[in-house]
């Protein structure tokens, strides 16, 4: 083997190792992208299931504050009869 045939193998070895070393550092790089798509996969899974859960949760809310607001108007005009009548036995007494 002469000098340049072993320089040619040493060279095609370095760029050969080289070659290798860049796979290595894309499969890793590739295997971190994945890594963090399936982690980004799973947090929008996790937050689609909270949206669902919260719009559960509002729906019945807002169900509790209609009912609500039908018992406070039901109260109000309860105690706006009340009142009237309370007037009217009071009125009916000063007159006496």
């Amino acid at each position: 083997m002469t000098e340049s045939s072993a320089l040619e193998i040493e060279i095609a070895t370095r760029r050969l190792m080289a070659a290798l070393d860049a796979l290595e550092s894309a499969v890793e790089r590739r295997r971190d992208a994945d890594r963090d798509e399936n982690e980004l996969a799973t947090r929008i899974q996790a937050l689609g299931a909270d949206r669902s859960r919260l719009a559960d949760e509002l729906d019945g809310a807002l169900v509790k504050a209609r009912k609500l607001e039908r018992t406070n108007r039901d109260i109000s005009d309860r105690l706006d009869a009340a009142i009237v009548t309370i007037r009217s036995v009071l009125d009916t007494g000063e007159d006496s």
